[in-house]
């Protein structure tokens, strides 16, 4: 059973205390949608507050404003990817008891890139779950240790992790994972991080399946001392990643930070919510600030 949620969090969530039922009622997407815009802003602070919604079919936007997490309900339980900040964690647990589910519905966690805003609460969200957790080969010495890889361009800018505990599994490119009823993707997206993972699945409503993709940042950001121009065979891989995602199915896009994808202006309904281009368009824009960051590195010299 999910724990009873204080009024005053449901409140702030915009959301009405609800019992755990044996099979809730979807979220009326068009309200829910609504509620998020008037909540949230582009690139919006990483813990806040932020309501539920269904994004299509049995998949839920449960994240903060500023960070995505999504949980899929399968016939068997649902999975999660993502678990935010720690705090943010907080947040996407009451999200997801809010719709109904508890933390023991998560039969297994996924996650995106091994940096603290998309996976530092993921020990919390393990714990409660007792779900195992998978993650890219290379993200699972940080998840297992809570520290950077040495290798990561970002490394030395974050404080470390609480160290996930529990089983942590390493994903391999293009392995499907089933759990809960719901089978996913892996596909391995390198570059931002070493262990990068997109995730890949199908959500049908009434009947209408489509092809969903959880792509990962792809974004060229570093330390200050970091230069991808010394680090070609690095630049060669995170070409790599990229371009696995220009071939795959993706009738929806959805990246770990909302804005990446525009989610704003799509639920406030200015940008197609479904666009089969979504992730050509994705991989093309990553390619473009790559190069624009080797170029203003070349420039430097």
């Amino acid at each position: 059973m999910s724990a009873k949620l204080p009024a005053a969090l449901l409140a702030a969530l915009g959301l009405a205390a609800c019992a755990h039922a044996e099979a809730p009622a979807p979220l009326v997407p068009e309200a829910n949608r609504a509620a998020w815009v008037a909540a949230c802003t582009d690139w919006d602070d990483w813990d806040k507050p932020a309501p539920p919604y269904r994004i299509y079919g049995n998949t839920y936007h449960v994240g903060t404003c500023g960070i995505a997490a999504i949980l899929i309900v399968g016939d068997e339980g649902a999975v999660l990817i993502d678990s935010g900040t720690a705090p943010g964690s907080d947040v996407i647990a009451a999200n997801i008891a809010a719709l109904g589910f508890a933390m023991a519905d998560v039969k297994a966690l996924f996650g995106s890139h091994e940096h603290f805003d998309h996976v530092g609460g993921m020990a919390r969200l393990q714990q409660a779950s007792g779900a195992p957790l998978w993650v890219g080969a290379d993200a699972v010495p940080v998840m297992r240790t809570g520290k950077d890889d040495p290798r990561d361009p970002q490394a030395g800018m974050h404080d470390p992790m609480e160290p996930v505990t529990g089983t942590v599994r390493a994903a391999a490119d293009g392995e499907v994972i089933t759990a809960g009823g719901t089978a996913i993707t892996a596909i391995a997206t390198p570059g931002h991080t070493l262990g990068a993972m997109s995730w890949q699945w199908q959500s049908c409503d009434e009947g209408a399946c489509i092809t969903i993709v959880y792509a990962d940042s792809l974004s060229p950001v570093s330390a200050d001392v970091y230069r991808f121009t010394d680090h070609p065979e690095y630049v060669a891989m995170f070409r790599r990643g990229i371009a696995r995602l220009d071939p795959i199915a993706c009738d929806l896009l959805l990246t770990p930070h909302p804005s990446a994808s525009a989610m704003r202006a799509r639920l406030a309904g200015d940008a197609p919510w479904i666009d089969p281009g979504a992730c050509q368009a994705y991989a093309a824009m990553a390619t473009m600030r790559l190069d624009n960051r080797l170029a203003k590195e070349a420039t430097a010299q």
